[in-house]
């Protein structure tokens, strides 16, 4: 009965079923809206971090309620979307190899309900443009922590990166999706607790770090059959290769880039914060020791 329901709202419906993806009907689809909104992402963000200028500033709690209901849109979002993927690539997939490799002879459109899933992740990612709003409004101190080269440089190229998918058709689409949204739900589910107020120790923010780099070498591992299907399996059968892989070529260049700034980051956060935590052990040592030779001295005075 769970399985039905779920199929039916994330498969079936017929507003999913019949999705077809087209630049010049489908909402906020087109090129010039793409490039419009993201340049003027970049534009305003780096007008805010350079200049110094200052939106107003939220309260604490305020700030902590608004942060917490777009944490909660997105974790929510997020498990729609791996679900949904999931269950829709279950269905609509011929053959095990699909998921892997669009062939172009097969899929002539962006349709049905796996793109009707690659439509909201990339609106999803839309939507996400408003983490950086959340960090400008939440003071100085906490922008210029925050909002690194890592941050400005990921939002702004994750929804060009959607586009490509869609306007491609491109192959792995599915695996990619699904794992993403997967680690968002993790990710979101943490950022949830802490704007909530709910401090889980430094391990679990490592953790979540470690699960997107991880999510990298997995991209990179099931790229490696992709291009097995694509120059041998699909090419020896007599077929054309696999659909989209102009958009792969860029896809998996915007995906290096990310897996050295995620271990650049990973490195130089999680080093550092181990130097802080020997330091302090070591501060405290030395104070006990000391605080135990002036206590002997005492005593034999």
């Amino acid at each position: 009965m769970v399985y039905q329901t779920l199929h039916y709202y994330l498969v079936s419906h017929p507003t999913i079923s019949s999705f077809e993806w087209n630049p010049h009907r489908t909402p906020a689809s087109s090129l010039p809206f793409l490039a419009t909104t993201v340049l003027s992402y970049l534009s305003l963000t780096l007008l805010f971090r350079r200049t110094g200028l200052r939106l107003p500033l939220l309260s604490p709690s305020l700030l902590r309620a608004v942060s917490s209901l777009h944490n909660l849109n997105l974790l929510l979002l997020s498990l729609a979307m791996a679900l949904g993927c999931s269950l829709s690539s279950l269905h609509q997939m011929p053959s095990p190899s699909w998921l892997l490799c669009f062939p172009p002879r097969t899929t002539p459109a962006a349709a049905g309900p796996v793109f009707f899933w690659a439509y909201v992740f990339y609106l999803s990612k839309i939507y996400e443009l408003l983490d950086t709003l959340l960090i400008l409004l939440s003071g100085a101190e906490s922008r210029t922590r925050r909002l690194t080269f890592l941050h400005v440089y990921h939002h702004s190229v994750v929804p060009v990166m959607c586009y490509v998918w869609l306007r491609t058709r491109q192959s792995l689409l599915p695996v990619a999706l699904t794992t993403n949204a997967a680690v968002h739900v993790a990710m979101y589910a943490y950022y949830l607790s802490a704007s909530a107020g709910l401090r889980w120790g430094p391990r679990w923010k490592r953790a979540v770090t470690e699960a997107q780099i991880w999510q990298f070498a997995f991209s990179f591992a099931v790229s490696l059959a992709l291009l097995y299907l694509h120059f041998f399996r699909r090419r020896g059968d007599g077929g054309e290769g696999c659909q989209g892989m102009d958009g792969w070529l860029f896809n998996a260049a915007f995906n290096v880039s990310l897996f050295v700034l995620f271990l650049d980051f990973h490195a130089t956060a999680y080093k550092n914060s181990e130097r802080k935590t020997k330091s302090r052990n070591g501060l405290t040592t030395t104070t006990t020791a000391a605080a135990t030779t002036a206590t002997k001295e005492e005593r034999e005075n």
